[in-house]
């Protein structure tokens, strides 16, 4: 082989390297996912009855992403190749040993769900079919959870009235989770910590209630915004899981009809909440992995 020749067959070698390294660096092209449903996978298909490309899976995806190169894509021949799975599925094949679980939303966080038992095959159900956005593999261990919105309130529970980004007809990116029963409703701590900021506020939107509860284990802050503080709360007091902070109250809210409670999560000891409305960047990440982690049903 020539000089030249040998120059371009280490370059391209050099590239095939290269390529397998950036291969590795994203999910969507692990090696373990080669576009084939094998024993002990779960798979997705585009088409619906087991047709078109298959992406494969060994294990639980909490978040599919949106954009190539990142995002778990369609790996198999056949319709559909190249696609990012998200909301883009239409049946499925459950080779594994496991339920798998199938979610409307990121982070298992919705009440549309369906399940497929080992050795399953079959079609999305309305309102999952090319609409589907994570999966979990042994759903059942997820069973001691509770939903978020009820261990807020405890007794009748509440609503999620705004998710994460959720925001609609407000400028801005919402920063947390709005939970809402009704004024006066109890408020528990999601998380226990210390208090480290503590604002009382007042009923109306000028009047902003802030308590901040920090967990050195977790270097996580919890902020619960508008509700109105217990009497008994002062900085530096230890807070538990389950204990009652204060009461569903609208300080900093326009009117007693739209009454809530935000939640927040931010990374590290922060005593303010993040900038919402008429703030165009997150500050926080998606908390709902989190929720999920501390054993609460985002819903």
């Amino acid at each position: 082989m020539g000089t030249l020749g040998k120059i371009l067959s280490t370059t391209a070698a050099a590239m095939v390297l290269g390529g397998a390294v950036l291969a590795t660096a994203s999910p969507a092209s692990a090696a373990a996912r080669d576009g084939v449903c094998d024993s002990g996978e779960f798979c997705y298909y585009f088409n619906s009855n087991n047709q078109g490309s298959v992406s494969d899976f060994t294990g639980s995806v909490g978040d599919y992403g949106t954009e190539q190169p990142s995002c778990y894509d369609f790996k198999g021949p056949g319709n559909g190749k190249g696609t990012c799975v998200k909301n883009s599925a239409a049946s499925v094949w459950n080779r594994s040993g496991k339920t798998v679980r199938v979610y409307y939303n990121s982070n298992y966080g919705s009440s549309v769900y369906q399940d497929f038992a080992p050795g399953a095959k079959g079609n999305l159900k309305a309102g999952l079919k090319n609409q589907n956005a994570s999966h979990q593999f042994d759903p059942s261990t997820s069973s001691a959870r509770v939903d978020m919105s009820y261990a807020l309130y405890k007794t009748g529970g509440g609503h999620i009235s705004c998710g994460f980004d959720g925001y609609i007809s407000t400028s801005g990116r919402h920063e947390g989770i709005d939970i809402a029963r009704g004024v006066g409703s109890d408020v528990h701590a999601l998380v226990s910590g210390q208090i480290i900021y503590l604002a009382r506020g007042s009923n109306g939107s000028s009047g902003l209630s802030t308590i901040s509860i920090y967990n050195s284990s977790l270097n996580k802050t919890i902020i619960y915004l508008h509700s109105a503080p217990r009497a008994s709360l002062a900085v530096g007091q230890q807070i538990a899981r389950g204990q009652v902070i204060a009461d569903e109250a609208w300080h900093g809210v326009s009117s007693s009809g739209a009454a809530h409670t935000h939640v927040e999560m931010r990374p590290g000891r922060q005593t303010l909440a993040a900038k919402s409305v008429g703030d165009p960047v997150l500050s926080n990440p998606n908390p709902n992995s989190f929720w999920v982690s501390q054993g609460y049903n985002v819903r």
